[in-house]
């Protein structure tokens, strides 16, 4: 029997991961709850992604772009001219008014670290990337401690299920960034 080529089946798989575990969480993502999400056979997930924990690394870098995206869309980051706080706290704000549900999974994912650690790397990725970002307008332990306040905020809007307060965010970011 020849095999069929099927050169999107990868993705696909990464799809339904995310999907299944933004429905029922990482305890609900199996190989077999993603085969049956993406309808393909079983041993394709396990062909792909040998581990759960290879497709939950796939799964957090693909939900990972979320975020990147957002950044990269507005830009404000990378103007000089820009206030920073101001850019970061709308920035914050337009990312949490998108899909609850993929904010919600990244976070899972994310925090899924604590106890995968091969989750770990792509998890500090995130991190170094967006303090990088920031690196090019403040000096790179601001822009930790930013990355850090960025996430305590948005984690607090989710768990608390409050509506994020832009003008909040604007104000605690401001008292981190030092004056110019």
């Amino acid at each position: 029997m020849a095999r069929r080529h099927d050169p999107g089946r990868r993705q696909r798989i990464i799809d339904a991961a995310i999907r299944v575990v933004g429905r029922a969480g990482i305890a609900g993502l199996s190989h077999r709850s993603v085969a049956a999400e993406a309808d393909v056979p079983l041993g394709s997930t396990t062909y792909h992604f040998r581990t759960l924990d290879d497709l939950m690394v796939a799964a957090l870098r693909q939900a990972n772009e979320g975020f990147a995206k957002v950044v990269a869309a507005r830009g404000g980051l990378e103007d000089p001219r820009a206030d920073l706080a101001t850019e970061l706290a709308a920035l914050m704000g337009e990312w949490l008014a998108g899909e609850r549900t993929g904010v919600e999974l990244e976070y899972e994912l994310y925090l899924a670290a604590l106890r995968r650690p091969a989750l770990r790397p792509v998890a500090a990725e995130w991190c170094e990337g967006v303090a990088g970002q920031l690196s090019r307008r403040t000096d790179p332990v601001t822009a930790r401690a930013l990355v850090a306040l960025v996430d305590g905020i948005c984690l607090q809007a989710l768990l608390t299920d409050t509506p994020y307060d832009e003008a909040y965010a604007r104000e605690v970011l401001g008292r981190v960034i030092p004056a110019e």
